[in-house]
């Protein structure tokens, strides 16, 4: 595992030109406004964002409805230490506290019958439809992160990005990310950040990302790119073979071929 460097975020990762996104902007064939989304390079797989279920299991109370009955007063707490008020039921980019552990997209979806990703779609808020209808997903299973891994699994795939590149931790990278990420949209300035694969984790606690993985990371060699789509719950990771299978073969990452979006 690497070590980030002890100077700060913003040294490691200053800005870079706008131009710097115009090959992903030709190969994906989009204007990148949720992401650049890439073909295989030659393969691909997916990284489905990870999601949590408490030791107590789902209960019969939506999200949804957990957080109306508390904030009108007439609810109580069903799992302790969850806020009412976040609707997914945890910290942003954290992992969950004593009594959650990870649930993994194939455990729920043998236990729901809805498949991980029905054929011509992708991961997304429409995923496991039967846990949505007809109130939404129930207290003690939490949705997956939608538009940005959790550090957990963020740091895993650097550190895999790093066992497949062949310079390793000094891999030069550049960084992009949506305009919808940005508290004042600017879709005439695309931001980039140029920085080392050594220090891509601390990109996670950047000060101006607000917790945000880019949209996309790239070696500067363009042999793997990956895109965390704005409005999905699954990061691509585009690249060699190599790269792919471990992704697929790793104990800590839950990842798919989606042979419909390769």
């Amino acid at each position: 595992m690497n070590e980030t460097s002890a100077a700060p975020v913003t040294d490691l990762w200053p800005s870079a030109v706008a131009g710097e996104t115009d090959w992903l902007r030709e190969l994906a064939d989009d204007d990148g406004l949720t992401g650049f989304m890439p073909p295989g390079l030659p393969d691909a797989a997916w990284v489905l964002h990870s999601m949590y279920e408490h030791e107590l299991g789902p209960t019969g109370m939506s999200f949804v409805a957990y957080q109306r009955a508390v904030l009108n007063g007439g609810g109580h707490e069903i799992i302790p230490g969850l806020d009412p008020a976040d609707v997914f039921g945890h910290t942003v980019g954290e992992p969950h506290g004593p009594g959650w552990h990870r649930l993994l997209w194939s455990d729920l979806a043998r236990r729901t019958g809805d498949p991980v990703a029905p054929e011509g779609h992708l991961p997304c808020h429409r995923s496991f439809p039967s846990l949505r209808e007809p109130s939404g997903w129930p207290v003690g299973i939490t949705g997956p992160l939608e538009g940005r891994l959790d550090r957990t699994d963020w740091n895993r795939l650097v550190d895999l990005l790093t066992e497949h590149s062949p310079q390793g931790a000094e891999t030069r990278c550049l960084a992009y990310y949506s305009p919808l990420l940005q508290r004042a949209e600017d879709f005439d300035n695309l931001r980039v950040r140029a920085g080392a694969l050594a220090d891509a984790k601390a990109l996670y606690d950047h000060p101006e990302e607000d917790n945000w993985t880019p949209s996309n990371l790239w070696a500067q060699d363009r042999s793997w790119v990956l895109c965390t789509d704005y409005d999905l719950w699954a990061t691509k990771v585009a690249g060699p073979a190599p790269l792919v299978e471990a992704l697929l073969d790793d104990t800590h990452i839950e990842a798919v071929r989606l042979p419909w979006a390769s």
